[in-house]
């Protein structure tokens, strides 16, 4: 059974929004919220709040859309759809970049350096560098542009380490455990498979709370996952955790689309079932 309590008023509300990239009614969120247990105060609050924070914006009466800024993150994040397009064979050069000229006295600027590091697959190989496998399908200037717009302070410089010693070569293939990822693309593919299995048995509102906090764990796995190279990881499980994701979140956006209709029209709705009977 999935906890109502799984995820916090912000982030609940947010993920709304980076799920359906469009404005959304403050009716249509107090209906959604109410499925995980979120009273119509909290909501309102929540939404003063983000709005205070620069996070979503007014677009009309009684509807919000994300900021400008806030939608070129959730764009960065909604491209976990494409992720594999995004890859290329490895020749053994690495991606690095230094930090030690940033300082970490800012904790609200070191998070977003770390959220930015953490999303493209960095790891630290010595204090300041992290580094990761060129394995990238995309210019120096694309990623830069990229880490920068997550939140890396532009004074970080970005470049390719194309030799590195050999007993620094194998610490950094160390930096990551493949066999856990491996591991956790299966076992979160069979959770999901066996979800989509059963979710026509649930009734709508339970299957739209459960597809929600399951399909947001698991797309938080492909966000942050380090995409890295046959070398390091099975990216033959990768590919199938990432077909299995895409199933699940068609099934979910049609269940929460199905929701929404019955909010907004809910005696078209009580008409369908009572034709359905």
């Amino acid at each position: 059974m999935t906890s109502r309590n799984a995820l916090k008023p912000k982030r609940l509300i947010l993920n709304f929004f980076m799920a359906f990239m469009q404005s959304i009614s403050v009716r249509e969120l107090i209906a959604a919220c109410a499925l995980f247990g979120i009273k119509e105060t909290t909501v309102r609050v929540t939404l003063a709040r983000l709005s205070a924070e620069g996070l979503i914006q007014a677009c009309g009466r009684g509807q919000y859309e994300l900021s400008h800024q806030a939608s070129e993150l959730a764009s960065g994040i909604s491209k976990w759809r494409t992720l594999e397009q995004r890859l290329k064979a490895w020749d053994g050069h690495w991606l690095a970049v230094h930090c030690a000229g940033l300082g970490r006295s800012d904790r609200a600027a070191l998070r977003l350096r770390e959220r930015a590091l953490a999303m493209n697959g960095f790891r630290e190989l010595e204090k300041d560098l992290f580094i990761r496998p060129n394995n990238l399908n995309e210019t120096g200037k694309t990623l830069r542009q990229r880490l920068y717009a997550q939140g890396l302070e532009a004074d970080a410089p970005v470049f390719e380490i194309s030799n590195l010693d050999e007993a620094r070569d194998q610490r950094a293939r160390r930096l990551w455990n493949g066999e856990a990822l491996t591991d956790m693309y299966r076992d979160t593919r069979l959770r999901l498979e066996e979800w989509l299995s059963r979710h026509k048995e649930l009734d709508i509102e339970e299957a739209a709370r459960e597809s929600f906090v399951i399909g947001d764990a698991a797309i938080r796995k492909l966000v942050f996952d380090p995409l890295l190279p046959d070398e390091l990881v099975d990216s033959l499980e990768r590919h199938k955790f990432i077909e299995s994701v895409l199933q699940f979140d068609q099934a979910g956006q049609a269940i929460w689309l199905s929701l929404y209709k019955q909010v907004n029209n809910p005696s078209a709705s009580n008409d369908e079932q009572t034709r359905a009977h």
